[in-house]
């Protein structure tokens, strides 16, 4: 019952695009509730593991991620980057 409902909904969601006007504030809203919802489960994946921290490592290679997200660098240099700055943390006995 939950995946027909599930199809149900995606199927409407075109179907009745143009027939309802969401008001301008709405559609704000809605744009923002989206990117505090992955900034929210970025945060949760980078600190935690289980119920535990997870340790200083990780949240610095998410840091660099982002940093050179913000910058607009490449793809590959980002995970690349991100990677090195959590395995050489890691190496160096910060976990």
């Amino acid at each position: 019952a939950l995946a027909g409902a599930t199809y149900a909904l995606r199927f409407a969601g075109p179907l009745f695009r143009d027939r309802i006007a969401l008001p301008p504030a709405a559609t704000r809203l809605f744009a923002a509730a989206a990117a505090v919802l992955l900034i929210a489960l970025a945060a949760t994946s980078a600190l935690t593991v289980g119920h535990d921290f997870a340790g200083w490592a990780r949240p610095v290679g998410v840091l660099t991620a982002g940093v050179l997200a913000v910058r607009r660098a490449p793809f590959p240099v980002v995970v690349l980057a991100a990677a090195a700055a959590t395995a050489l943390l890691r190496l160096a006995g910060v976990h």
